[in-house]
């Protein structure tokens, strides 16, 4: 199996409960960072700065949270007989 069939298959698969938690807090982060980018007028350059390392920041802790398999979660689906 390459790479990207290896990405798209854990994507699909369930996530636990602890980082379904820290994928929110992660969209909330680069949403704020998002939002201070995006806000109308003047921004001090210091705030704008932080804002892009917060957009990335929470970017890369959804993706790692996305990728994070429960393999317990995931033996229980595969033992359960297809109805």
């Amino acid at each position: 199996m390459n790479t990207i069939d290896e990405i798209k298959y854990r994507a699909s698969l369930p996530t636990p409960p602890f980082f379904q938690k820290l994928k929110k807090v992660g969209l909330i982060i680069a949403a704020i960072g998002l939002a201070v980018l995006s806000a109308p007028g003047y921004v001090p350059e210091v705030l704008t700065q932080y804002a892009g390392y917060a957009i990335t920041a929470g970017t890369i802790l959804v993706s790692i949270c996305q990728l994070t398999v429960d393999e317990v979660r995931l033996e229980e689906e595969l033992m359960t007989p297809i109805k």
